[in-house]
């Protein structure tokens, strides 16, 4: 290990530079008092937003109904809730039963001036989000960006006319395009916090939109507090930790270490960082918001020890390594993480789409 990972040269939590989204998730999720000063602004957005979402419903306002049917997979909350992994689950099940699939995604983070885009291997993450670009290299599926979802299907179809069905990287909040499926996701361990709408709380939408939809709990363990007939029948998933990999090719093995840092970029972190906790790891945490945009600065003054990330930050954090020597003597490592989905799941998905005239191998 070269000479200057043995310095000391962790920055102090004091250190680290205020950021308005990290305070405001930590304020959600300690639930603090001055939250409840922010309610008149969520009755507001608690109007608006269902006054709007009324008003598609009824056709009023327009929406597009695609040629094939439309999955799509969401939350009704801010912030990480193993939406991702999921998706990459289901495409990965779903190619395997034989069934040409397609994704579309709003593209959060990438430059809209050059959507619609299909991403493909070599798509850049400033160009179409870093979730599309991870989906495409643990799936192999065609996925399209814009945050037009109507464009975003053209430009999938146009590349791929024989898709069979189209599963919506979130979306559930946009009410432009019609769905045939809806499965919303729900973190067990974060569940609704006060219970109350943005931005008082982290809510996007009131509880009572999860009615009509199917529901996804993700439980930390395959395990959960509930009855043996309860977890049964729950829907459920959870994340299963695979072996960690190396960011940077010939870096020595972590062996026996267990000190390390934690950097994430993902809208749930605290998950992440549960997750190496539980893995036996010794911790330092170094949150950023979500599709945070990495630099030299703040991977450098981690060279004191090991940094462990998630996949969907490798996307980015990866080029950026390679094109900055002086970020190559680090000790990087990434952590996969697989949804494992209860089988009864399974079961409802195969059942939701033989009614749309879709049939499974099995």
């Amino acid at each position: 290990m070269p000479s200057h990972l043995n310095a000391d040269n962790s920055d102090s939590d004091n250190s680290r530079p205020f950021n308005l989204e990290l305070a405001i998730v930590d304020a959600w999720q300690k639930e603090a008092w001055w939250l409840w000063l922010l309610l008149p602004i969520s009755g507001l957005y608690g109007a608006v937003t269902g006054i709007r979402r009324k008003l598609y419903k009824k056709g009023v306002l327009p929406s597009y109904q695609a040629p094939i049917p439309v999955m799509v997979v969401g939350n009704i909350t801010v912030g990480g809730s193993g939406k991702t992994p999921l998706i990459i689950e289901l495409v990965n099940y779903l190619q395997d039963q034989g069934l040409k699939v397609g994704v579309i995604s709003r593209g959060y983070g990438g430059d809209e001036s050059l959507m619609p885009q299909v991403v493909t291997v070599q798509s850049k993450p400033e160009e179409v989000g870093d979730e599309p670009c991870l989906i495409v290299r643990e799936t192999g599926a065609r996925v399209a960006v814009c945050p037009n979802r109507q464009k975003a299907i053209e430009a999938l179809l146009q590349q791929q006319p024989d898709t069979q069905l189209i599963i919506a990287d979130d979306g559930l909040q946009h009410y432009k395009l019609q769905r045939d499926i809806e499965w919303v996701v729900v973190d067990s361990a974060r569940g609704f916090g006060n219970k109350q709408l943005l931005p008082t709380g982290f809510l996007r939408e009131p509880i009572s939109r999860l009615q009509g939809t199917t529901v996804i709990y993700h439980q930390r363990t395959e395990s959960s507090n509930g009855s043996e007939k309860e977890n049964k029948d729950r829907l459920s998933m959870h994340l299963q930790p695979a072996s960690l990999k190396s960011l940077i090719a010939g870096q020595p093995s972590l062996g026996e270490i267990k000190s390390v840092y934690a950097v994430s970029g993902i809208g749930y972190p605290q998950r992440f960082f549960n997750t190496l906790t539980d893995l036996g790891y010794d911790i330092e945490q170094r949150p950023k918001p979500d599709h945070h945009n990495f630099s030299v600065e703040d991977l450098l003054p981690l060279a004191g020890k090991p940094i462990i990330i998630t996949s969907k930050d490798a996307v980015k954090i990866a080029p950026l390594v390679a094109a900055n020597p002086q970020l190559q003597s680090l000790s990087i490592w990434v952590l996969p993480v697989n949804a494992v989905l209860s089988p009864n799941s399974y079961t409802i998905l195969t059942k939701q789409l033989s009614d749309l005239g879709i049939s499974l191998i099995c």
